[in-house]
């Protein structure tokens, strides 16, 4: 049996996605109202950045992975213009239901697709941008999904990686009192769900920091990989070319 880390336990690697899976449907109903609680609505800041980074102009081809409920899948939307298509995309089906009810009150219809980022179901160089903000840390082969984010963009192409990462020092013990204290209990008072959000702050301490994503970043085929903290490295904000 080959094991992973599902937060802080080890499991077999077959049986992450599910688990992850279950996450995100306990979690989906309330995910903005939570993000905007646990982050002190700085998550917004943090995705404008990244929508700012990706450079979109009209008739861009955009993949978005792990849209969730379509915060960037949208703003993507308003840069490409008629002529561009984004593709809202997410492994889990209850959170893409609400990406795509969601998007669809902004009077926006995008194309909607679950689908797992370690299988991308596109040919080689359909897209100018691949973005993933968010759901990197929970798949299981980090290696496999980076690799498939590559082969699918043109050369000269780009992919966004908008994550958790590791905070600098100063920050570290109010960052862990917070993630480990507070986190739980404001997810269980307000999403009635304690587990999930203790999962969510063991994943982020298992999920690469900068350099080492990075690194990852390069072996998986990306040319040129630069990265930039916000937050004090609270959330990390990676950006490959494929050459």
């Amino acid at each position: 049996m080959n094991t992973t880390h599902f937060g802080f336990q080890s499991v077999d690697e077959q049986a992450k996605a599910g688990q992850v899976r279950a996450v995100f449907d306990s979690v989906a109903p309330r995910y903005d109202l939570m993000n905007d609680l646990m982050s002190a609505g700085l998550h917004r800041v943090w995705k404008a950045c990244a929508v700012l980074a990706a450079g979109l102009g009209e008739g861009s081809q955009v993949l978005d992975i792990a849209g969730g409920t379509g915060d960037l899948a949208l703003a993507f939307a308003k840069k490409v213009g008629a002529s561009g298509c984004v593709l809202h995309t997410d492994i889990n089906e209850a959170m893409l239901r609400l990406g795509r009810d969601r998007l669809i009150d902004a009077g926006v219809l995008l194309p909607t697709l679950v689908c797992d980022a370690q299988q991308l179901p596109f040919p080689d160089a359909r897209f100018d941008l691949v973005s993933v903000a968010f759901g990197l840390r929970n798949m299981t082969h980090k290696d496999q999904a980076l690799a498939e984010m590559c082969r699918v963009l043109r050369p000269g192409g780009k992919l966004l990686v908008l994550e958790f990462s590791k905070v600098v020092r100063p920050l570290q013990k109010a960052y862990d009192w917070y993630s480990f204290k507070v986190l739980p209990r404001l997810g269980r008072w307000v999403a009635g769900d304690e587990a999930s959000y203790r999962y969510l702050a063991e994943s982020i301490r298992m999920h690469p920091g900068q350099e080492a994503l990075k690194r990852l970043m390069q072996q998986s085929g990306f040319g040129h990989v630069d990265y930039h903290n916000m937050t004090g490295g609270i959330v990390a904000l990676h950006v490959g070319i494929k050459c």
